[in-house]
């Protein structure tokens, strides 16, 4: 039996013919009026949508939920209200302040942004959809989402939700990641953005994905959409947009060295930059290793002799989008003799007083674990 999921035909858009789908004019009316009455409008980068502000907030949505991003959004601007004190800073206090909200891809390559914009730019958002694609970091959408947002421009915006409300709308079938459905969704959406109140309807949009035509459990009764919605007339909600074909996820396993000292201002764990790109790449956390036997042959090396003691910590285990992590901590306290330096890819991570650097969320939860009392240090 053809399994409609995973087909790799063509993809197909199929309209009903006897139900026509809603028109530019109606589709927006119908999504402005409810976001007029249900819309979010209290959001701390609506107060004042300049590009920056926008931009920034943008990027923390990415992959993550509104209510997630909130309290990280607010931090962040507090510290780097302009992009121009963004470019200033040092990459570690911006990963610090992103610690915890997962894919730390987005802070790096916000941060070689905005000094690619002080210097290239005058310290001013390119106004172009072509000048902010060319910024890291930023894709179609989100330069769309900005210029929309921050500038009223009528530009449309494809992104997750985006695509799912089209999708259910119009029953699209298909894999929506196919450039031929892709090219349809962009006109689709294009389409559908009204000249006027762009901003409005670029958030209902968005809001109507996130709140009511949600991937499980969409709220039908109450989405504007409710009459012309193809998927909800034949009862396909769950079925489009088609899922993505899963594969199996790999498991990586590694040891995590949690090397302990006594420091002059008190006990402190060595701690690494990660490579970046890769698993946490700027980020701190202790040396990983392929066993335990790698590890403790890297102690002889570098401490000039065995650890004075070691023992194992309870796992770690964490999810990343593409497979799951398997970390073994091993703790071991340095020689009285031993002695490793600071450098640029190596710090004491003092457990009392934590220097402000950015953390993988586990990392943060196990030195904190190692030293209770410190608290939140953000």
């Amino acid at each position: 039996m053809r399994d409609l999921r995973y087909d790799r035909r063509p993809p197909i858009f199929r309209p009903r013919t006897t139900m026509s789908t809603p028109s530019q004019p109606s589709f927006a009316d119908r999504l402005l009026q409810w976001f007029d009455q249900h819309g979010r409008k209290g959001l701390p980068w609506q107060a004042t949508p300049t590009p920056y502000r926008v931009w920034v907030s943008e990027i923390m949505l990415q992959q993550t939920q509104v209510a997630a991003v909130i309290p990280y959004y607010e931090r962040f601007m507090q510290r780097f209200p302009r992009v121009d004190v963004l470019a200033a800073a040092p990459i570690d206090e911006v990963l610090h302040l992103w610690t915890g909200l997962g894919y730390y891809a987005r802070a790096r390559n916000l941060h070689a942004a905005a000094r690619q914009v002080v210097e290239h730019h005058g310290g001013e958002l390119p106004a172009t959809i072509e000048g902010l694609q060319a910024l890291p970091g930023i894709g179609r959408s989100t330069a769309g989402a900005i210029l929309a947002l921050a500038r009223g421009e009528r530009q449309p915006i494809l992104d997750g939700n985006v695509k799912r409300v089209l999708a259910r709308v119009l029953a699209i079938e298909g894999d929506l990641s196919q450039s031929a459905l892709q090219e349809r969704l962009w006109a689709q959406a294009l389409a559908y953005t009204p000249e006027a109140r762009v901003a409005d309807y670029t958030q209902a949009i968005m809001d109507l994905g996130a709140t009511l035509c949600t991937r499980a459990h969409p709220v039908c009764e109450r989405c504007p959409m409710h009459e012309p919605c193809l998927a909800r007339r034949d009862g396909r909600q769950a079925e489009l947009p088609w899922p993505k074909r899963r594969r199996p996820r790999p498991r990586r396993t590694a040891t995590l060295l949690v090397v302990e000292s006594e420091r002059e201002d008190g006990r402190a764990v060595l701690l690494e930059r990660r490579p970046s790109p890769g698993i946490w790449g700027g980020l701190w956390s202790p040396p990983q290793f392929a066993s335990a036997e790698d590890a403790l042959a890297w102690c002889r090396r570098e401490l000039g002799g065995a650890p004075a003691s070691e023992a194992s910590l309870p796992p770690i285990d964490h999810a990343f989008t593409h497979f799951d992590l398997h970390l073994q901590p091993l703790i071991v306290r340095c020689a009285a003799e031993a002695r490793i330096e600071d450098r640029d890819d190596r710090l004491w991570y003092a457990l009392h007083r934590p220097p402000r650097v950015g953390l993988p969320q586990p990392i943060r939860t196990l030195l904190a674990e190692l030293a209770p009392s410190t608290g939140d240090s953000r």
